[in-house]
Formats: structure tokens, C-alpha cells, sequence
């Protein structure tokens, strides 16, 4: 095998706000893929950082009547207790309020000037006159241009959708004094993001393979446009004082916009570890390296990362990302997190709580693909899924049988002739149980994959000893080398499990290691002509006496913490606080509609789809042309989901049509039925296509 070189970053929380489990997502996600390539001995580094700059932190901390210094400082050891307390591993967790990070903020921006690349020219923006500030879009409000809906930020509107300018609101007033602002003009720094060198190095870039998951080069795809268009704009870069952050270089008064020197964190925080590790920096981040760099990000902070970032590293002389991870985001109970129903829970109430971190970590792995689609945490599921898989399946084979070697064999696992019988016994019985497809599914970030292959072996492996039933043979004392070959064929399975789960169980599985006394588990790599058996624990191993390893989940657990989680609307009003990707309020609950008979309902005829094929539709601005199969027949349909929805996501779902439904003749085509989807009453993106159950089928009827 050969040794990679690999450094690994995660998307930096802002310092501006509590760590809760929808971050928790992307954090448990890389933790898992840089434990897994560890385990494989790899070189790797896993570093991270506080994103500290911009107005709503220096806000804060006047509000608080601290320094902006202090506030992050208490908020970074927060933010690490959190992630600490969920087994998260960083090799370095930082802040962008570093010399290392002003350095490389400085540098790429000087390199990019010196490229022709920094352009100035003036801004009109709205000014508090109290404040004697610019106001970014989210600290002004008034009515919405379009619907007329009070109180709306200034960016969009969450009644009716619409997007535009802070300058276009009806009756603005200054969220942060109160007072009406001004306009005012002031010259701002841009990165040239719309000159060629930029377009036509994003365009081939984004293309390459394996840079961007499918879904994310196709949505770079429709920012960028073909080559004889244009659609990038350049990137304002700059911020006016007072603002808390980095001054630009010969501008003063002038200061780096946070999503500048964010990214560049990395960075900083990276050369901070190599600084105290003496690594070699340049190696990791020159233009020819040979080394692998990976971001894990949400795809909320795509266009950042796949757009601007590149561009910026390619021109300013330093390598790019290798590759992108994007994820999807999380949602509780099948909806947004919300705090008035408890659901929008804090890392550190689950862990105040006394819930075991690793049943998260094992549930997220669960759900987990290399896609960017949303996954749920229901939780019921996550409950009865812990309980069954990690106790009722995992545990449960190390406590059937460690028992019997502890008290009649001193913990010695069989030697000899029954060891033998055992090796062979294995590689007859359990061939199956070789590492190639979990590992390609950990290197692929496909966990969903890994956890259900590792299940099928736990029960196989349950299956097994119940048929062998080592507590009726211990009744009969004349069976004593049965009984015994049989309980250490059930603690090498359990081995040969732990190695797999290490990854997602890290602490749980540093038990394993001190019961099982066999050091630490490294990942297992089979050649060809090997068995299974080559990778057991040695002839006549001695084990330590087993202590229980995870208790069950109590529902009353999850009542309790839905209820430390529940804030009245009244606090969550008063408590309000802006962040990087601000909690945006819970959709518009429209009125019931008019009572109906059973009979005009049963005139409807709804069946489960499966989506063949999904396409996007020339000349039109929110179709998608689907293909779907209903079991007897295939039929077309153009749905309006464009905006939510790209066409490689659909491909392969389950999905509930109406089916009797007159045909519509449009000028794209026949349309022969229509989906089912939720939302879309205050954002076009907010639209979620219903899907059945696992096990649904096409065809089914929907009753």
C-alpha cells in the first residue's frame, strides 16, 4: 500500500453562536473518513478553526460589554469542549484571529493585486447615522418592495420570497439603533472574479474529474454559463470601519470581508501545527504539490469554496483542493430544527444530557452518503436503530460470550488443534467477511454503505452462535474444548467487527481494545490468497474480564431532551442573534382547506413512482422533465421543481404521483400526471418532494 499524504479541513463555525447537531453532520462525517485513512496509516492531518471576523461578532461583543477578542476566545473553548465531547479529533482547532492567517490574507491578496486582479470602486450602501456604520444586508429592515410584509430583512423577504437590494425596502430602519439610515457611497475593494483568466480557470477546473461531487459541478455549471457567457460577477472584498478583522494593506479604514480571510484559515491554522510539529508547510500547499487537500463543507458555502477559493489559490500561487466534500443538511423529525418544539438542540445539551456521543456518530453514519442530499434524525428511529444495531446486535456477541472464557478458561482463547478447527470453521463459514467492500464505502464517504455491510456480518455472526449455543453446552462439563472453541470463534467475530466499526465508535471501540487487551486496532488489509483468519487475534490470546460496553437509549432520554431544548416564542424573539447562515423562521402554515367527502377523495388516485429519469427543460425557467415508472406503464411528467431540486438527485427515487390526473398539453409537451411536494409557499427552493417508506414499490397504490 501505498502512504498517502493527506491534510483534511472542515467548514470553520462562526464564533457567534452555539455548536448544535446540524453542524455536528459535517464534523462526525470527517472525523469518521480521517479516522478510517489513519487507521490505513496514512499521513494525515485533520485541522480546523473558529471563523472570528465581522460585524455581528463586534456587535456581540459591545452588547456584551466585552472585547471582540475576549468573546471569541470564551466561544473557542466552547466550540472545542463540543466537539472534544463528540470524539471529534482535530490535529489542530484554531481561530482566524491569528498571525498566520492575517499573513496568508495579506499575501494572497497582494499576490492577486500584483495580477491585476483587485479593482476599486465606489459602493452606495444604506448608514446608520447613530451607529456611524455600514450596515450589512441583515442588520436593516422595513417592508418587503414586492409584497409589502413588515419587518423584512434586507436581502429577502420570508413571506413572499422575493430577493433584492437593501436600498429597495420600503420605510428601512437600522436594526442595530433603530434609526432610519442613509445612503452613502464608499470606495470598496473587488476580486476581478468576472475576468476570463478566473472564468476560463473556474470553468475547467469545475469540469475536471473529481474535483466536485456530480450535483455540485452541475450547479457550478449554471453560475458559470457556457464559454460565450458571462455570468460571474467580481466578489466585493473589502468591509468599512468600524469592523472587527484585518485591515487591507496600504487601505486603512478598509478591511478584509470574513468570507476573505475565512477560507484562508486553513491555512493558518495548518501552519500553525507545522510551526509546533515541524512539518513542512510548503509541501502541502505548493502550486505542484503531490499532496491530497479535502474540504468537507455544507452546500450551503458551495459557491464560496468551488468558486471564489480555487480562484483565489490558482491565481495568488498556491495549489487547490484536490477535492470538495459538500453534504446536505440536517433536518429533526422530518422538518426544519425548531426551537419552540425542542428540536433545535445544542451539542452541549445532548452531552448535559448523558447521552453517549457515539450513539449519534453511529445514527449519522447510518444515514450518511457521499451525496448532497439532506439526512433526518428522526428520532424514534434513532432510539430503536441504537438499540437494536450497536446493543441488541454488536455488544451483544462479546457479552453472550465473554463470560464463559473469563470464568472457565482464566480469558485464553483456544490454542492447538481447536484453534485450528476454529481458523477453518471461520474461513468456511464467514469467506464473506473481507474488507473490500466497507473500505471502498469509508474511502467513498458512502457510511450508509459501510454500517449496513458491518450489520449483515453482526448477523451473521448472532445467527451463528445462536445456532451453536454455547450456554447449553456449558451444562454439560465433558464439553469443555467445544464450549471454549465456540466462545473464542464469537470474540474473534467481535474483533474483527470493532476493527471495522472503529471509525464511527472510536471511543467505544478504545474499551474494546482494553477488553480484548490487543493494542490498537489497525484497519484490516487481506492480500490476495489470504483468509479471514489471518486477520484474527493469535492462538490462546487471553482477554480481560468484560464490562459492559453501551447501555440502551431510553425514550424518557429524549423526551428530556427535547424539553432542555424548548424555548417559548416569546425568548426565542427576544433572543435573537445574528450568524453566519442565520436559523431562518419556520415556513407559513397555510389555512385548512374546505372540508371534502370520502368520496371526492377516493376518486383520487395516487401511486408510488420511481423516478427513471429526470431532465432539465430547455427554455424553461422551473420545469423538470421526469420519467416515471408506476409498475404497469411509464409516464412523463413536468413538474416545477426546478429550483430545488437537480435532475442526477432524482434519478432513482420513490416518489407519489397522481395518476388520474387529465393529461396537460404544454407547449414542452404532455404533461401525464403530477408529483406530490411540500412547501414552496415563501422560498421557490423550499419545495420537498414526498417519498414513501423503504419498501414501497412502483405501482402501489396510495391509500
Amino acid at each position: 500500500m501505498n502512504k498517502r499524504k493527506i491534510l483534511v479541513t472542515s467548514a470553520l463555525p462562526y464564533a457567534n453562536g452555539s455548536i448544535h447537531l446540524g453542524h455536528l453532520v459535517e464534523y462526525i462525517q470527517t472525523d469518521i473518513w480521517v479516522r478510517f485513512q489513519r487507521m490505513r496509516g496514512h499521513d494525515i492531518y485533520y485541522v480546523c478553526a473558529d471563523d472570528t471576523h465581522g460585524t455581528p461578532i463586534m456587535l456581540r461583543a459591545e452588547k456584551e460589554g466585552i472585547t471582540p477578542e475576549a468573546l471569541i476566545a470564551r466561544v473557542h473553548n466552547e466550540h472545542l469542549l463540543d466537539f472534544t465531547g463528540f470524539n471529534i479529533q482535530f490535529d489542530n482547532y484554531y481561530t482566524t484571529h491569528s498571525d498566520e492567517t492575517r499573513y496568508f490574507s495579506e499575501n494572497i491578496y497582494t499576490q492577486l493585486k500584483a495580477a491585476g486582479l483587485i479593482a476599486v470602486r465606489g459602493v452606495e450602501q444604506l448608514y446608520d447615522p447613530l451607529k456611524k456604520m455600514f450596515l450589512p444586508d441583515r442588520y436593516v429592515k422595513g417592508e418587503c418592495p414586492k409584497c409589502a410584509a413588515k419587518d423584512q430583512y434586507g436581502d429577502s423577504c420570508e413571506v413572499c420570497g422575493a430577493a433584492y437590494a437593501p436600498t429597495e425596502l420600503k420605510n428601512p430602519y437600522s436594526s442595530v439603533s433603530g434609526a432610519e439610515p442613509i445612503k452613502k457611497s464608499s470606495e470598496h475593494y473587488f476580486f476581478s472574479l468576472s475576468d476570463d483568466r478566473c472564468v476560463n480557470f473556474l470553468r475547467r477546473w469545475t469540469r475536471e474529474e473529481d474535483h466536485l461531487q456530480p450535483e455540485a459541478a452541475n450547479k457550478m455549471y449554471e453560475w458559470l454559463g457556457d464559454a460565450d457567457e458571462k455570468k460571474l460577477s467580481d466578489w466585493d472584498i473589502s468591509r468599512d470601519a468600524p469592523y472587527f478583522g484585518f485591515e487591507v494593506p496600504d487601505a486603512p479604514g478598509k478591511y478584509f470581508y470574513v468570507w476573505l480571510d475565512a477560507p484562508v484559515g486553513y491555512m493558518g491554522s495548518f501552519k500553525n501545527l507545522c510551526v509546533r510539529n515541524n512539518v513542512d508547510f510548503d509541501e502541502y500547499w505548493k502550486k505542484d504539490s503531490s499532496t491530497e487537500l479535502y474540504h468537507f463543507i455544507g452546500k450551503d458555502i458551495l459557491y464560496f469554496h468551488a468558486l471564489f477559493w480555487p480562484a483565489m489559490l490558482e491565481h495568488a500561487g498556491y495549489r487547490t483542493p484536490t477535492k470538495i466534500f459538500a453534504h446536505g443538511f440536517l433536518t429533526v423529525n422530518g422538518e426544519k430544527m425548531s426551537k419552540s418544539r425542542g428540536t433545535f438542540i445544542t451539542a452541549n445539551s445532548y452531552l448535559q444530557q448523558k447521552l453517549n456521543p457515539e450513539w449519534l456518530r453511529y445514527y449519522y453514519a447510518a444515514k450518511l452518503n457521499a451525496t448532497l442530499e439532506d439526512i433526518d434524525l428522526n428520532l424514534n428511529d434513532f432510539a430503536v436503530r441504537v438499540n437494536s444495531d450497536l446493543v441488541g446486535k454488536f455488544v451483544n456477541i462479546a457479552s453472550r460470550c465473554a463470560g464463559f472464557i473469563s470464568k472457565r478458561f482464566d480469558g485464553q482463547l483456544v490454542v492447538g488443534e481447536q484453534y485450528q478447527i476454529m481458523c477453518s470453521f471461520i474461513d468456511e463459514h464467514f469467506a464473506s467477511w473481507r474488507p473490500t467492500t466497507i473500505e471502498k464505502a469509508f474511502e467513498d464517504r458512502d457510511f450508509s454503505v459501510a454500517v449496513r455491510q458491518i450489520m449483515k456480518f453482526a448477523d451473521e455472526a448472532n445467527e451463528m452462535i445462536h445456532e451453536l449455543a454455547p450456554w447449553e453446552i456449558a451444562k454439560d462439563a465433558s464439553r469443555g474444548d467445544e464450549l471454549q472453541r465456540i466462545c473464542s470463534l464469537g470474540i474473534q467475530l467481535f474483533y474483527l467487527l470493532s476493527r471495522y466499526l472503529k471509525p464511527i465508535l472510536p471511543k467505544t471501540v478504545g474499551d474494546i481494545e482494553t477488553f480484548l487487551d490487543c493494542g490498537p486496532l489497525t484497519w484490516p488489509e487481506l492480500v490476495d490468497g489470504q483468509k479471514i483468519s489471518d486477520m484474527l487475534l493469535p492462538a490462546g490470546h487471553t482477554i480481560m474480564v468484560y464490562k459492559h460496553l453501551m447501555t440502551r437509549i431510553d425514550i424518557k432520554q429524549i423526551d428530556a431532551l427535547i424539553t432542555a431544548n424548548k424555548q417559548s416564542l416569546a425568548t426565542m424573539s427576544n433572543s435573537h442573534s445574528q450568524t453566519r447562515h442565520g436559523e431562518k423562521q419556520q415556513h407559513t402554515i397555510t389555512p385548512i382547506a374546505d372540508t371534502i367527502s370520502i368520496d371526492d377523495f377516493s376518486k383520487i388516485d395516487l401511486r408510488i413512482a420511481k423516478i427513471i429519469n429526470a431532465e432539465h427543460v430547455e427554455g424553461a425557467d422551473k420545469l423538470l422533465k421526469l420519467t416515471l415508472d408506476i409498475g404497469a406503464e411509464q409516464r412523463t411528467v413536468f413538474a416545477g421543481i426546478k429550483s430545488a431540486y437537480d435532475p442526477e438527485q432524482l434519478k432513482g427515487r420513490f416518489t407519489v404521483m397522481v395518476a388520474n390526473l387529465a393529461p396537460r398539453k404544454m407547449k414542452f409537451g404532455l404533461s401525464e400526471g403530477m408529483v406530490l411536494a411540500a412547501g414552496g409557499g415563501s422560498s421557490a427552493k423550499e419545495l420537498f418532494i414526498l417519498s414513501p417508506d423503504e419498501g414501497a414499490q412502483a405501482g402501489m397504490r396510495v391509500k
